[in-house]
């Protein structure tokens, strides 16, 4: 008897949710390992960067603009055709809502067009399923997710069930970087800006605070680190009527190591209950756009070490958003569910674990679970 193997596919992803115009390939049997083919990334810093934010009216109209051209490249990249792909993957949320809507409704008319089956992913689903693109790694698995617009400890059990430990309540870490940067003069993105910064400071000069450890749960807050690092700025502005570059240098390495050490005492917590289930393989995985940040990985990374726990962080390219993970996402769950037809949605926010209430919080992308 002939053993059937499953016919690999070529999956284009489309991701818009944020300020990133992306477009990817991914290559690989449905359920299984997938090969990114190609990845395109379109940035869009230089259009928000004399409002101190991401605009959202500003980042629909150039998702307009873009989208077509990314695919185009991403077919390019591959060295394929329209006709050589087998399915559309798009986040359908969620995000800002113009952004995800451009997406949606680019994949929902090259669907109709082409006859190809349409796939609506949820933006964390590809977040919080990277690991398994990237490393391979087995379920289930800790996944902290976080990025500007969210924070939260996932255990991921396979490609459609996630259950949330914790999470932020307020500001997600990379608000909170956009926020203080923004507040000691440094750029935006305020993620790269202060990590730079911060390489020239004394993250000791300080004394910020470390929200909600006195909790014994998972849930994080940054919110009021975010205030104290304004109330000492300030105070250092009373004195010397303003800052010193190494005021901000100091004011960035305390800030990034209070956010480093928040991340690494709550993922130890978040690790003490996912292994209650026993997992054969146990990893820590982390993944979204302040997972790029080399302190913060460093310590998530030494306490996996304590813990004999594995750890895994996608190459930076995939921490951030992009479109391969949401073509991945579809693949992984495509032996479970079917293609979505031309009522699909977009919806500024889409829970993960659906059975937890939802927490505070309106960030970027909307709620942060």
């Amino acid at each position: 008897m002939e053993l059937r193997v499953p016919k690999k596919l070529n999956i284009l992803g489309i991701e818009s949710s944020c300020d990133d115009t992306a477009a990817a390939i991914v290559h690989g049997c449905p359920g299984g390992t997938g090969e990114v083919l190609s990845s395109i990334v379109v940035g869009q810093t230089n259009l928000h960067a004399a409002f101190g934010g991401v605009v959202p009216e500003i980042a629909a109209r150039a998702h307009v603009e873009k989208l077509d051209v990314t695919v185009r490249q991403a077919l390019v990249q591959a060295d394929l055709t329209l006709q050589d792909i087998d399915g559309i993957a798009v986040t359908a949320g969620p995000g800002l809502i113009g952004g995800v809507v451009s997406g949606v409704m680019l994949a929902k008319g090259m669907a109709a067009a082409t006859g190809k089956p349409l796939y609506g992913v949820n933006h964390l689903a590809g977040h919080a399923l990277t690991p398994r693109l990237t490393d391979g790694t087995k379920f289930p698995y800790l996944m902290l997710l976080v990025s500007g617009g969210h924070c939260q400890f996932l255990i991921a059990s396979n490609p459609h069930e996630f259950r949330r430990l914790g999470g932020t309540i307020d500001d997600a870490p990379g608000e909170a970087f956009d926020k203080v940067a923004r507040l000691i003069g440094l750029a935006q993105p305020g993620g790269p800006a202060i990590e730079n910064a911060a390489k020239n400071g004394d993250s000791k000069r300080f004394k910020l605070p470390r929200p909600l450890l006195d909790r014994n749960d998972c849930d994080m807050s940054f919110s009021g680190l975010k205030t104290a690092a304004l109330r000492t700025r300030d105070a250092i502005i009373s004195e010397r009527i303003g800052l010193t570059p190494q005021d901000q240098a100091d004011l960035a390495a305390g800030f990034q190591a209070a956010v480093a050490d928040v991340l690494a005492e709550k993922s130890r917590r978040a690790l003490r209950e996912y292994l209650k289930l026993s997992p054969q393989n146990p990893t820590l995985c982390v993944a979204g756009g302040v997972a790029a940040n080399y302190t913060i990985r460093s310590e998530l990374k030494r306490v996996c070490d304590e813990m004999a726990v594995g750890f895994a962080a996608p190459p930076l390219a995939l921490c951030t958003d992009n479109a391969a993970m949401i073509a991945y996402a579809a693949l992984a769950q495509m032996p479970d569910r079917l293609p979505d037809d031309m009522g699909l949605s977009a919806k500024p926010r889409m829970p993960l674990d659906t059975s937890s209430p939802t927490m505070l919080g309106h960030g970027k992308k909307g709620a942060k679970a």
